[in-house]
């Protein structure tokens, strides 16, 4: 009779998963913030943007709004099945995020163009830090973090194009 591709059962006891090192786990809590903040700021210009091109640069905004959501709610929910804790209440964002401010008020879109164009790279900036660490103890929350830097990437070429000439 052929055995199991494993040759035996384990114990229900011996079976644990995978546990996050602190160090990977504040990793991910930075990633979380940063995209959090992302967001927030992504909004911020959406609301308070003006000037010529303004409608194309509003939707433009809210594609990355939304796909920043998205990616910190990815990286929350893999924290989760990693057993850890992800902590998006606005006062960690605020007080923990590596993103400069935005400014209030209306925003003209040449400036709303440099400002995301800055959070973007400054995004991207925080996933590659971390990237190596968290590929090292975990290759399969890695490909996250590549997807999301892809997509942050494309989305800086894309609005910094707004102020650029040829």
């Amino acid at each position: 009779m052929a055995s199991s591709p494993g040759g035996f059962r384990r114990p229900e006891s011996g079976i644990t998963g995978f546990t996050a090192s602190p160090q990977f786990t504040q990793s991910l809590q930075q990633i979380v913030v940063d995209l959090v903040e992302l967001h927030l700021q992504g909004k911020q210009a959406h609301w308070n943007v003006v000037g010529h091109n303004f409608r194309d640069l509003h939707l433009q905004l809210d594609q990355i709004v939304d796909d920043a959501r998205e990616s910190a709610d990815t990286i929350a929910e893999r924290m989760r099945a990693l057993a850890t804790c992800p902590d998006g209440r606005s006062d960690t964002v605020a007080a923990t995020t590596t993103l400069p401010g935005f400014p209030e008020g209306e925003v003209s879109v040449s400036n709303v163009v440099d400002l995301v164009t800055t959070r973007l790279r400054a995004t991207v900036d925080t996933l590659r830090t971390h990237h190596d660490r968290i590929d090292n103890e975990d290759p399969s929350t890695a490909d996250l973090l590549h997807a999301i830097i892809d997509s942050l990437e494309k989305h800086a070429w894309m609005v910094s194009a707004e102020n650029r000439t040829a």
